[in-house]
């Protein structure tokens, strides 16, 4: 794959937003769009979609979305949990400097002072998670996989790229693993494993050299809600079980203010309260 036109603008934030039975990803990156607008005005934010979802944007969507990027090859049509095409974001991205996040991710405090970090390599994938309490978490109970192969504690949920020579690398080869997965994790990894984005980009990052594509310094994470993460019982709903406020540049879990990005992760989080809330403080920042 390559690039169709160049880079139209310096720094940017970018998701992957396909409908699917998993999920209302589109409404998802609105919120994000959304939150990251609210505790970053003049920030720029591009969605990926495919043609299904593409035909769901409004002008509502619009007025938050600088940019909806159409996937032209989608290999996860027929796929529930659609992670195939992310790899295409280095290609898709109108910027030079791109900040990738998962759709289910809100940005309740302004991380604009990471970009100066983040510059320091070429890539970088976020590290290990936080639990609610800000907490590093890391060893966590979902990665099994990750301790049997001895891959890096490396998330694709939060990651950087500017357009590079290691980024090139790098996206390459999580493009020839998801095309060749069954030869590749046959070969490389014990037991077979499904071809998670988080999978196939820590097998990417251990091939090449987790050095090259993480930071020594332990910020580029997010806040993540599954139960594990938090010690708590699996079957616990935070959305229901634990006092949850979110305002347009604030956001407590249990009177506990969250300073990183906020992996929600149960898909009935957002809801319409939560919606009107982004959407009054937007008004006056977004394009009408």
């Amino acid at each position: 794959m390559q690039r169709k036109q160049a880079h139209q603008e310096p720094r940017g934030f970018i998701t992957v937003a396909q409908n699917s039975p998993t999920g209302d990803y589109l409404t998802m990156a609105y919120v994000q769009a959304m939150s990251i607008k609210a505790t970053m005005p003049g920030a720029r934010y591009a969605v990926v979609v495919d043609t299904a979802t593409a035909a769901l944007v409004t002008a509502r969507h619009r007025r938050v979305f600088d940019y909806v990027i159409e996937i032209e090859q989608d290999n996860a049509a027929a796929d529930d949990w659609k992670l195939a095409n992310d790899w295409q974001i280095f290609w898709l991205t109108p910027f030079k400097e791109t900040i990738r996040l998962e759709a289910d991710v809100i940005v309740p405090r302004s991380i604009q002072h990471w970009w100066p970090a983040l510059a320091q390599r070429e890539l970088v994938l976020g590290q290990h998670c936080r639990d609610y309490l800000g907490n590093i978490c890391t060893v966590s109970p979902y990665r099994k996989t990750f301790r049997d192969n001895n891959l890096p504690d490396t998330y694709s949920g939060i990651m950087y790229f500017r357009y590079s020579r290691t980024a090139t690398e790098f996206f390459l080869l999580a493009e020839s693993i998801f095309a060749n997965w069954q030869q590749v994790s046959t070969a490389l990894l014990k037991p077979d494993p499904l071809p998670t984005t988080d999978v196939v980009y820590a097998l990417a990052a251990k091939i090449m050299g987790p050095e090259r594509v993480t930071l020594p310094v332990d910020f580029v994470n997010f806040v993540h809600m599954k139960p594990g993460i938090n010690k708590w019982p699996e079957t616990t709903d935070f959305v229901k079980e634990l006092t949850v406020v979110v305002d347009a540049d604030r956001l407590l879990v249990n009177n506990i203010l969250v300073t990183h990005p906020f992996h929600y992760h149960s898909k009935h989080f957002i809801t319409p309260e939560i919606i009107e809330t982004y959407e009054r403080a937007t008004r006056n920042i977004c394009n009408s």
